[in-house]
């Protein structure tokens, strides 16, 4: 039998965190020691009273049959939340959940888009913003961050006849992988924009709650305006270690909300009632947990990027986010392959930045996922395998 695949499949091959992970096992099989700082992957333990809320759930039978529905409890839960943490007002219909943002972003195209609408999207960026409007049947059209602005989108650089065809455009800030955050003025001008030009803004709040430097994580729906032109997607992976559990909100626009709740309502019955629990244990439980685990995480951060720099390698500081977004040292042009050099020559994985798109060349990504002393040593090996002598 002749099997024929679609011609999207066609598009994606074989990821670069699964080519990684078999160069890690090859070297695991020689004994080699490594620090694999590639997948963002939270190591920190997820909170005793979220387990214990899930686990209790879990125990009732009826919990396991379709909930069909976001509970009470857990819009209730939101909305303490989203009003004590950011000073948003949500109401019931402007709430609804996901199974993770990465699901979210691969199917809202679906409630939003016609085949062949245009959908901005940034470059660099997390693969999914591009590739979830790509499965929709959308056309992704990229946006440049750039450095001399510190990653901030410029407007001006968006063709008004881009903009006025372009259905929806996703920002991200803290954005993964380039570890840049944006100001209140950048959200004033970006709704503005957005309504200016009648395009829908998706803003992925992912990591709102890992920022550094004393700053505070902020939600684009606090800013006037935000509702009329979008929604937010927020996560509990990172803030609360919940990445397995795939628990993450929608929040903002009720029309959007609504229609991209009926869309998901003919391939999904609900979230499972545990982990609506969990949710809800999360947002009503203790939050200095979450402010504790920020601090931890920009420890490993000096540890990487200080130590990094004390050899020679000029990293700088990430300002938010898990990661480091590094430029590759002198002598290198070429991510892909000096990752791959990286790995073998000193046990250290990190992602190449052309992953992230055409923008990411010349770049890595580094995950936060080690503690300070691994990172020391991770930062020793890179030193002592010689690859800065170029």
């Amino acid at each position: 039998m002749q099997i024929t695949f679609s011609e999207r499949s066609r598009k994606f091959e074989a990821g670069i965190f699964a080519v990684l992970n078999e160069k890690k096992m090859e070297l695991e099989k020689e004994g080699r020691t490594i620090y694999n700082l590639s997948v963002g992957t939270p190591d920190f333990p997820t909170a005793p009273h979220i387990m214990e809320a899930v686990s209790r759930a879990a125990m009732d039978p009826e919990n396991f049959k379709y909930s069909l529905t976001d509970r009470p409890f857990l819009k209730e839960a939101v909305r303490s939340f989203y009003r004590k943490r950011f000073g948003v007002s949500l109401e019931d219909p402007e709430i609804m959940t996901i199974s993770g943002s990465q699901e979210g972003m691969a199917h809202i195209a679906l409630a939003l888009c016609n085949p062949g609408d245009t959908v901005l999207v940034p470059n660099p960026g997390y693969p999914i913003f591009s590739i979830g409007p790509q499965l929709c049947g959308a056309q992704a059209v990229t946006y440049d961050l750039k450095p001399e602005n510190d990653y901030l989108i410029d407007f001006s650089s968006i063709p008004d006849d881009v903009a006025d065809r372009a259905s929806f455009i996703l920002v991200s800030y803290p954005l993964n992988p380039v570890c840049a955050v944006a100001d209140d003025a950048f959200y004033t001008e970006l709704i503005a924009w957005a309504g200016k030009h009648n395009v829908i803004v998706l803003h992925d709040n992912a990591y709102s709650d890992i920022i550094y430097g004393g700053r505070e994580g902020k939600s684009f729906l606090s800013y006037p305006g935000a509702f009329d032109v979008g929604v937010e997607f927020y996560s509990l992976s990172k803030s609360y270690n919940m990445t397995g559990c795939r628990t993450s909100l929608v929040l903002g626009n009720r029309e959007i909300i609504r229609t991209f709740s009926n869309v998901r309502s003919q391939f999904d019955y609900g979230m499972y009632l545990p982990l609506q629990y969990g949710i809800a244990a999360a947002l009503n439980g203790p939050q200095d947990g979450v402010k504790k685990q920020c601090l931890a995480y920009e420890e490993r951060m000096h540890a990487l990027c200080g130590g990094l720099r004390e050899i020679g390698w000029d990293v700088p500081d990430s300002r938010g986010t898990m990661f480091v977004w590094a430029p590759l040292p002198e002598g290198y042009q070429d991510s892909a392959a000096f990752t791959m050099e990286l790995m073998q020559r000193s046990g250290v994985i990190v992602t190449p930045g052309s992953s992230f798109g055409s923008l990411g060349e010349g770049y890595v990504r580094m995950a936060l996922v080690l503690p300070p002393g691994k990172m020391k040593d991770a930062v020793t090996a890179i030193r002592d395998c010689g690859i800065l002598n170029v």
